[in-house]
């Protein structure tokens, strides 16, 4: 199975789309899926349903992070190779998606929407493009790691 079909499986299985994206890449990130999960999971929505960065792409931001991140806060170098990998798959999500916020993704006014999730229906899945949307990270980052 594809990192793709994979975070797209556990998006259908009710992950929110930064969970799915962190879940398809937990053998990169040196801690238990748990954690993982927990720590990632205000991140879906754009940040809790505020239609901000879309989830997918902070998924895919804290997968990069836990395998090519920094502790030392003077690792300049460490910090700037990061930043430059972030920013060309940010931008190449963008590329292939038109945008990397939320919203805009979704065609959704700016700002918070209500804080309760939507019912994972089959009418939400036809709606709702998430799940094209965290295949498209997972594919990102699985290039990214073959390159």
């Amino acid at each position: 199975m594809t990192k793709k079909e994979l975070g797209i499986s556990y998006f259908k299985k009710g992950y929110n789309c930064a969970q799915a994206v962190i879940l398809a890449f937990s053998d990169k990130l040196g801690v238990s899926e748990d954690v993982a999960v927990k720590l990632i999971s205000g991140f879906g929505g754009g940040f809790g349903r505020m239609r901000e960065v879309c989830g997918a792409v902070s998924g895919m931001v804290a997968v990069l992070s836990a395998a090519h991140g920094y502790a030392n806060p003077e690792d300049n170098a460490g910090k700037m190779a990061l930043y430059q990998t972030i920013q060309g798959l940010m931008n190449k999500f963008k590329e292939e998606n038109g945008s990397y916020i939320c919203g805009e993704l979704l065609s959704l006014p700016n700002g918070a929407s209500s804080p309760i999730p939507e019912a994972r229906t089959n009418e939400y899945y036809k709606k709702r493009p998430c799940a094209e949307l965290v295949g498209s990270a997972c594919e990102i980052l699985e290039n990214y790691f073959n390159a």
